[in-house]
């Protein structure tokens, strides 16, 4: 009786568990259909694109193999495009990460106090990229921008920072960065909320300041997080398109070029599909090598 009672609870157990496969299943399959129609199909068939030579205006299209694959490891301008990237993703990581965590330290300390800097400070990430784009060409104009009318009512010339290749790049990085800090500052005032408050009370009976609290009980604390925000900035940094394609279009010359604004106008602008292709699955591979670098390393000091 006992072993009919058991065998009985155990069939019960068991239809129970496939009844919650087949729910989890019937939940998640919409979301595996849209992963495998708008991100798996398009790098498989970016893959295959890569293979052909193919002119967008007339349609044609014929198989050359790895050709295009020779091209871009001898591309020049791929690669520099490629360094910008890197120095974007640099100088993010720089500036990025370390204000975010100021302004969220900022907001963590002054508590409902700083509700309006919370908001005020978090309105550059609700705007569009290319309304930020726009706004920022015309203000910083040579003609009639900001910084040329202020440096006329002070006697000095027309300053054109977009349109010096010298400066170029960290111009616009400065915009990306007025952006994306607001971004950031959200990720790790959220992980300050899961920091018990008790440890600060402990920390104050202790005679700990608060940046010796910062240092040796939230920053550790706030580690993963911070990981998870260098990762994210890292991926962003090596994609970006829209805001810098409306700023400067990758001029002057090559100085702010990136690898999907040169993938733009490979495909759209000189119709060449088939090496458009290249580059941007050249890019699929170099930001996957990138984000699984940064993300073994950062995980291996972890756990050390």
């Amino acid at each position: 009786m006992t072993i009919k009672a058991g065998s009985a609870a155990a069939s019960l157990r068991d239809s129970r568990q496939r009844a919650i496969h087949v729910v989890a299943a019937f939940f998640l399959l919409p979301a595996l259909v849209f992963l495998a129609v708008y991100v798996i199909y398009p790098i498989i068939d970016s893959f295959i694109t890569s293979t052909l030579r193919w002119n967008i205006q007339r349609g044609n299209k014929s198989f050359i193999g790895i050709g295009n694959w020779k091209n871009l490891i001898g591309d020049g301008h791929f690669w520099k495009a490629f360094v910008n990237n890197i120095k974007i993703m640099f100088l993010s990581l720089v500036f990025q990460v370390p204000f975010a965590m100021a302004l969220a330290t900022f907001l963590d300390v002054t508590g409902k106090k700083g509700s309006v800097f919370k908001v005020v400070w978090f309105l550059p990430y609700l705007l569009s990229s290319v309304a930020i784009g726009v706004l920022f060409k015309f203000a910083l104009s040579a003609s009639d921008g900001i910084i040329t009318s202020i440096s006329r009512l002070l006697g000095g010339t027309e300053i054109d920072l977009l349109g010096n290749p010298a400066a170029a790049l960290y111009t616009v990085v400065g915009v990306v960065c007025w952006q994306y800090i607001p971004f950031y500052m959200v990720l790790y005032l959220a992980a300050y909320g899961t920091i018990p408050v008790e440890l600060y009370e402990a920390a104050s009976i202790d005679g700990a300041a608060r940046g010796q609290y910062f240092w040796k009980v939230s920053l550790p604390l706030l580690r993963p997080t911070v990981i998870s925000g260098m990762t994210l900035s890292i991926i962003g940094s090596l994609k970006y398109f829209d805001l810098i394609y409306v700023m400067t279009g990758g001029g002057p010359g090559t100085s702010t070029e990136l690898m999907a604004t040169y993938m733009f106008r490979t495909s759209f602008v000189r119709f060449n599909g088939g090496y458009g292709a290249t580059v941007a699955s050249g890019m699929f591979i170099l930001i996957t090598l990138a984000a699984l670098i940064v993300i073994t390393t950062l995980n291996r000091k972890t756990e050390l």
